[in-house]
């Protein structure tokens, strides 16, 4: 029984594993700062492990679907679109204030916020969005390039981080739904981020 818990925590350690590393630059310029503004960039986002584009995951997913059940793949096109703005970009957000809510640091990260000194592009490059078929299932993960610019001049990055394989819903039970995995990846991400600004710039 021992042998068989170990195992499941093993197995349960590597599925949670995610590497988060600056690229360059440092986290000084963000020391007094109230506000930063966010954006969600998926213009450089490949999938799967053929690191497909956007436009063949999607064409892809919906000639599967259609096969099963006719409309079905019209469904989840547009649910797949409407799941950045409804949870990729929310579960992102909703962590990031939690937890800098939560360690007492004065400051906010929001969207449009175009007044701010400081914009963190948010650049989604890889998602794998896992599955769950009954007795078989896998998170989702999720990479990005978290870049630091100013927000008047967006080709000056003052700070890069590149976050690879951010775990989504990797409990046992799981979840069927595809882009909620990958929801939860985003907020990996950022609870990540967030503890390592807590650590490094608003000390």
């Amino acid at each position: 029984m021992k042998k068989v818990v170990f195992a499941l925590f093993f197995v349960t350690s590597l599925m949670t594993a995610q590497d988060m590393d600056v690229v360059k630059g440092d986290f000084s310029f963000l020391k007094d700062q109230k506000e930063v503004n966010v954006v969600f960039d998926y213009s450089n986002l490949k999938l799967m492990k053929d690191n497909l584009t956007n436009d063949q995951y999607v064409a892809n997913r919906v000639k599967d679907l259609e096969e099963k059940g006719k409309g079905t793949g019209e469904t989840w096109e547009k649910k797949w679109y409407a799941s950045r703005d409804l949870t990729f970009e929310p579960k992102f957000l909703e962590l990031m204030s939690t937890v800098l809510t939560k360690e007492k640091k004065d400051v906010v990260f929001k969207e449009d916020l175009t007044q701010a000194k400081y914009t963190l592009i948010v650049d989604a490059v890889w998602i794998y969005p896992g599955y769950n078929v009954g007795v078989m299932k896998q998170g989702a993960k999720v990479s990005m390039v978290l870049k630091f610019v100013e927000t008047s001049n967006k080709s000056n990055v003052l700070l890069e981080i590149k976050s690879e394989k951010a775990p989504g819903d990797i409990t046992f039970v799981g979840s069927y739904d595809n882009e909620f995995r990958i929801g939860e990846g985003y907020a990996k991400t950022a609870k990540t981020l967030a503890y390592m600004l807590v650590k490094k710039a608003y000390k």
